[in-house]
């Protein structure tokens, strides 16, 4: 149920539409991100026709950013290039239905705000979703509960492949890869993982690195700024805390060389 909430929650925030700006005002990296979240409104319309339109000018501007701001690097133009072109598949193809186009636009949405935000991403948002399901998937292998077992790893499986393409952006490529790797043995060997606890241990491990990343981000995105201020002020308080000190020390050495009447 909880996790239900959160997926709902997820997607009313992706589904608010983003202020209305003049076109002239943003910067060519903001115009991409306005396009993106554009093309998800008009996909949760079903206007899929308007859509295609909307990824059709996205891909010439695209091209043009690449090209004059040099400002991605080939990895993020590659991920890039591949969440688009699924996006164009999901608009012109009749035989997908609309959760899988949503899904699919979904995760177009989220890679262009990964490569423009200069805060918390969006896909951040989905830590607690899918740290939980993934729980629910751990406690029911370890239960031996089969059936349970499988359906919660392949919820925990279609929401990270939604945030894959995400993650590659703002996560170093070790610590993805070695990620990556330990989803794809999970998966891989879902049947041994519930009577070999050698294979079970796994469960745990990607726990724990999907943890790792998820508060590895958030904390990198600390504003520097406020770390700015706490700096500034402790080292204040510590600075008056020594004069204080100094004064008070010297006025008992003055004191003592003072000979009482």
């Amino acid at each position: 149920m909880r996790f239900t909430i959160w997926i709902a929650a997820l997607i009313c925030l992706l589904f608010i539409p983003l202020p209305i700006v003049a076109a002239q005002d943003l910067s060519p990296i903001d115009q991409l991100s306005h396009m993106s979240d554009e093309a998800l409104q008009l996909t949760k319309s079903q206007r899929y026709e308007d859509a295609k339109k909307i990824l059709d000018s996205f891909s010439d501007k695209f091209s043009t950013a690449a090209l004059r701001e040099q400002s991605f690097t080939m990895d993020e133009v590659r991920i890039v290039t591949i969440a688009h072109n699924e996006a164009v598949e999901a608009m012109t193809n009749s035989e997908m239905n609309f959760d899988e186009r949503i899904n699919i636009v979904t995760k177009f949405r989220l890679v262009i705000d990964a490569i423009s935000s200069t805060k918390e991403p969006l896909w951040t948002e989905m830590r607690e979703p899918i740290l939980e399901v993934f729980n629910e998937a751990k406690e029911a292998a370890l239960n031996g509960e089969k059936t349970v077992f499988y359906a919660k790893l392949n919820s925990f499986l279609s929401l990270y492949e939604m945030i894959y393409p995400s993650m590659k952006i703002d996560v170093p490529v070790e610590r993805i890869q070695k990620l990556n790797t330990r989803v794809r043995f999970v998966d891989e060997y879902r049947s041994e993982i519930l009577t070999e606890q050698t294979s079970v241990q796994e469960l745990f491990a990607l726990e724990t690195d999907l943890q790792t990343i998820f508060d590895g981000v958030l904390e990198d995105e600390a504003d520097p700024s406020l770390w700015w201020v706490i700096i500034s002020t402790g080292s204040i308080i510590v600075l008056t805390l020594s004069y204080v000190g100094w004064r008070k020390f010297k006025g008992e050495r003055e004191r003592r060389k003072t000979p009482s009447r």
